[in-house]
């Protein structure tokens, strides 16, 4: 619960806010503490939500997760870093880490991503991690009465380095 005033001053951020699905702007106070609160009861129904936090100081940059998906052995990643920690690999590390442990861990055949057509920045950090593009799903969302065109990318247990 200590995080939860960096959520709301990420998430909060227009920047962040404009690419992430379901975020409302202006963030509303206190959603922040319930979605810190939702994540022990998603889990239990197979969404794993974590923190990224730096190293040297444990401070919270952003949050990435796995929704599973047991009967199909294929999950669904997604992630956001604060627009302070924009460009210097932290999404990228973490994400790798929770690649591997979808594969090593949980025995999947698949993860996918998506992200907005108009973000390339998530679609490079997909790329990095070994990710094949799939194609643009158009005017797939609706983000703030838009329709926006969404990429999807995938990678294959098969794909994922270190996995064999």
């Amino acid at each position: 619960m200590e995080d939860a005033p960096d959520v709301q001053r990420f998430v909060g951020d227009w920047d962040v806010a404009k690419n992430l699905r379901t975020i409302e702007h202006p963030y509303p106070d206190g959603l922040a503490e319930s979605w810190i609160e939702s994540h022990e009861d998603k889990m239990e129904h197979g969404e794993l939500h974590l923190a990224i936090a730096l190293r040297d100081d444990d401070s919270l940059i952003g949050s990435i997760g796995l929704i599973l998906n047991p009967g199909d052995e294929n999950a669904e990643l997604g992630f956001w870093i604060g627009k302070p920690h924009w460009g210097r690999g932290y999404c990228t590390e973490a994400a790798r880490a929770l690649i591997r442990y979808g594969f090593e861990e949980k025995g999947l055949c698949r993860i996918h991503a998506f992200h907005m057509a108009r973000n390339p920045a998530s679609g490079r950090v997909l790329i990095k991690l070994g990710m094949t593009f799939e194609g643009t799903l158009r005017k797939c969302i609706k983000k703030w009465d838009k329709f926006e065109d969404v990429n999807v990318y995938s990678i294959l247990r098969s794909e994922f380095a270190g996995c064999d």
